[in-house]
């Protein structure tokens, strides 16, 4: 088995936030009083651990993809800074409500609205797009080796 390269972990990280964001859209939904009401709080905290733990892990591997492999650029490096910034806020927002004794679905929905948040996931839609696979025209093969595709433009 291949092991796990910087573009992976950090592609892994942006899935775990954006599944976590959208685990929160729908708790937000629901209109709960408390996490205790909705049989739900177990996954909830988890949730919001693992998104907690995947905004911390970003600056890292921004930077690692940054630095070395076909995705290697100053431009991911100074847009990792950006995201560093919006990182922290929205990583302060997460524990702030994981703080909290109960999370209410009102809490969650101002969570979600959160601008600091917000920002982050957009700047994950974007840098998940210039790091996806096959992004920069190349091809991967079963074992994650990266190759210039040999794919023809119609223009």
């Amino acid at each position: 088995m291949a092991s796990s390269t910087p573009r992976t972990r950090l592609l892994e990280a942006i899935n775990r936030i954006e599944e976590g964001y959208e685990f929160l859209l729908a708790y937000a939904a629901q209109g709960y009083q408390t996490e205790q009401s909705t049989g739900q709080g177990g996954q909830l905290r988890s949730l919001l651990d693992g998104m907690a733990g995947a905004v911390s892990d970003l600056e890292g591997l921004i930077r690692e993809v940054s630095a070395s492999g076909p995705h290697a650029s100053p431009e991911i490096g100074a847009f990792g800074r950006v995201v560093s910034a919006d990182a922290a806020r929205a990583l302060a927002a997460l524990h702030l409500v994981q703080a909290q004794r109960s999370i209410s679905s009102q809490l969650v929905d101002n969570l979600n609205a959160s601008v600091h948040l917000r920002a982050l996931l957009t700047d994950l839609f974007l840098l998940g797009e210039v790091v996806a696979p096959g992004a920069d025209g190349s091809v991967e093969d079963a074992e994650g080796e990266v190759g210039k595709s040999t794919r023809l433009d119609a223009s």
